[in-house]
């Protein structure tokens, strides 16, 4: 399984839909699982979940620089 893609899937998912997203912050675990449509061993969903936080917290900062990329 190439977890690099899940995460992409995941991640697109999550940021597309607020609810998803919500559900991401409460419990990781069934909403990667919800996005799959697979249920995981636990090294690979964690793995999953860590890649997904650390893609979206990326995601945020670039669009947090950007913006002030704009002021100048």
């Amino acid at each position: 399984m190439d977890i690099k893609a899940q995460i992409e899937k995941v991640v697109d998912s999550v940021t597309k839909d607020q609810t998803l997203l919500t559900q991401f912050q409460r419990d990781p675990v069934k909403a990667v699982e919800k996005v799959l449509g697979i249920d995981l061993p636990d090294d690979m969903i964690n793995k999953v979940i860590d890649g997904v936080k650390a893609k979206i917290s990326v995601d945020k900062v670039s669009d947090a620089f950007d913006a002030i990329k704009k002021l100048f």
